[in-house]
């Protein structure tokens, strides 16, 4: 391909997006965002249930911080409010707001009749975490490079090449998971990725803040590729949960049951690997495996066994003096 031709593909890509998508500007706060255009979020019917959006870890938020952004949980709001599949519960930074006007009902600060205190607040069926991971740090080449060719059109031209050649990483990828909060089985999972071009290298500057001077998710370059990243996440969730009747997942399959019938018993009162037991009444039975089945032996009330530490089915595994087999625990005592 031509170089010139190759350079000047840029311009004409960026020419197309101030002329024929200038609704594409007002979105995420009245920016450029795509995260805020409700006509770019994928809908559900109807609500799923309340959910609540975790902060991210302490490592993703101090990574965004180098960026001059701050937890993106207000733009995940957002866009899942734009979606219908969720009704959002406060846990934020409001939550302590909640508990303080609670306090001065219990205080009697307030007015009577004003109806706030216990039993009012409503519990989180689902909680969504977010992660975020930025690509190529060393990205500004591309922009700055952009902004050189655009600088001679003047304007707002100029000024996305500007914003582009300030872009300080080329791609955000996230991930999101949901999770029943009941019972902690993860119910819905998904990434999204954006990049330089997701933004079209002049959104934040289409809009009425022409100088992107807002800063954060609404207004910088890097705050509106992980917005449209995490755009491209949720509706991706979407598409993977709307036609579901019921997120709700009380039990955990029947491999999960076996496997916790198979396992050792936690937090079993049996006792630890070398402890003596003694039978309760005479007769118990000593089984070859976990299981009433095959009989190995018979114990008086006064024969010692020693615990080898397995159990399994509600049966512990012994040493007696004629071998090793299966009692059922129930029938035992710790000497």
């Amino acid at each position: 391909m031509n170089p010139l031709f190759h350079r000047l593909g840029g311009v004409a890509f960026v020419a197309t997006v101030l002329v024929s998508n200038p609704l594409f500007a007002q979105t995420l706060g009245g920016g450029g965002g795509p995260a805020g255009d409700a006509s770019q979020v994928e809908k559900c019917d109807a609500p799923k249930g309340t959910l609540a959006v975790v902060e991210p870890q302490y490592a993703v938020l101090q990574s965004l911080s180098r960026y001059g952004l701050q937890s993106p949980a207000a733009v995940i709001r957002l866009i899942i409010q734009q979606s219908n599949c969720f009704q959002i519960v406060e846990r934020g930074a409001a939550l302590q707001n909640m508990g303080q006007e609670r306090a001065f009902a219990a205080t009697g600060q307030l007015q009577g009749g004003q109806n706030i205190g216990q039993g009012q607040m409503v519990a989180a069926d689902f909680l969504l975490t977010p992660n975020v991971v930025f690509s190529d740090p060393n990205a500004g080449g591309v922009g700055g490079g952009v902004g050189g060719l655009l600088g001679s059109f003047g304007g707002r031209a100029a000024a996305v090449g500007a914003l582009a050649g300030g872009v300080k990483f080329k791609e955000a990828q996230t991930a999101m998971t949901i999770a029943d909060t009941r019972s902690g089985i993860q119910v819905a999972a998904a990434q999204g990725s954006a990049s330089q071009t997701d933004i079209n290298l002049g959104a934040a500057v289409f809009g009425r803040y022409g100088g992107g001077g807002l800063g954060g998710y609404s207004s910088t370059a890097e705050g509106k590729i992980i917005a449209a990243s995490f755009l491209d996440n949720w509706n991706n969730i979407v598409r993977s949960i709307r036609n579901n009747p019921s997120l709700i997942q009380a039990k955990a399959g029947p491999a999960n049951q076996a496997n916790a019938a198979a396992s050792v018993k936690a937090g079993a009162s049996t006792g630890n690997a070398g402890d003596v037991f003694l039978p309760k009444i005479a007769g118990v039975k000593v089984y070859r495996s976990a299981a009433e089945g095959v009989e190995l032996l018979s114990l008086s009330k006064f024969d010692e066994v020693i615990f080898e530490g397995e159990e399994q089915n509600g049966f512990m595994k012994v040493a007696t003096a004629r071998g090793s087999g299966w009692v059922k625990a129930i029938m035992m005592r710790k000497q």
